[in-house]
């Protein structure tokens, strides 16, 4: 009850501030990239229940025609220049506070994945399953804006270890952490490292104990 009414009120908070933001924001895009401002997607929330995701747009219209869904790389090709800013400063995602606001997603929580993402089923082969039954785990809370492994996971380690790293925040979860990782997640945001491909906080000496408490136990 505490989390829901924390992400109703700070969503409604969020999405007042920043509205002179997402105006500049949206102006910046149509005069460099042109339209369309938003890009919505389909994301799996708790349960596997599928909802959309708006976003501002980051990359080149039809960016998945030729390549179908794939996530974005290191010096994608796809990503404009408005975009690369948006992306490193997650400014992209700030038009998931409707998101929020309307219950599909929390300000912290495993990473929402697209609907092809969750096709996980048991099949034989130990890392596909061992990718089922952790995503079972992470999939019984409602997705995140931000969120363990999002702040503390690098990004290029294999899927199955982010799922690790969603199950200790789905056992662990408790209101003082998750004001912790939106405290950690401002601190990324100020330095324009969401995009750095190894530790986020690396060397920055920030929260290093909860890091490594973390590591530990899963």
């Amino acid at each position: 009850m505490l989390k829901r009414t924390f992400d109703i009120c700070f969503s409604l908070f969020g999405i007042f501030i920043s509205l002179p933001l997402w105006l500049l924001l949206s102006l910046l895009i149509l005069i460099k990239e042109g339209r369309p401002v938003f890009f919505l997607q389909e994301r799996a929330g708790k349960g596997g229940l599928v909802f959309k995701s708006f976003k501002f747009r980051s990359m080149i219209r039809d960016a998945e025609k030729d390549v179908g869904p794939v996530q974005a790389k290191e010096n994608d090709a796809r990503i404009t220049g408005v975009g690369s800013f948006l992306r490193k400063s997650a400014m992209d995602e700030l038009p998931q506070l409707m998101n929020i606001y309307k219950g599909e997603m929390s300000f912290v929580g495993p990473r929402a994945l697209r609907p092809f993402e969750i096709e996980l089923h048991a099949c034989g082969d130990p890392e596909k399953d061992i990718e089922s039954l952790l995503h079972s785990e992470r999939s019984k809370i409602v997705p995140g804006l931000t969120g363990v492994a999002q702040v503390f996971a690098p990004r290029d380690v294999p899927r199955a270890e982010k799922f690790k790293y969603d199950v200790w925040y789905v056992k662990n979860r408790k209101f003082v952490l998750d004001l912790e990782l939106i405290f950690l997640s401002f601190i990324i945001t100020f330095l324009g490292k969401w995009e750095v491909r190894k530790e986020k906080i690396c060397g920055l000496g920030i929260y290093s104990w909860l890091q490594t408490k973390i590591t530990r136990e899963i």
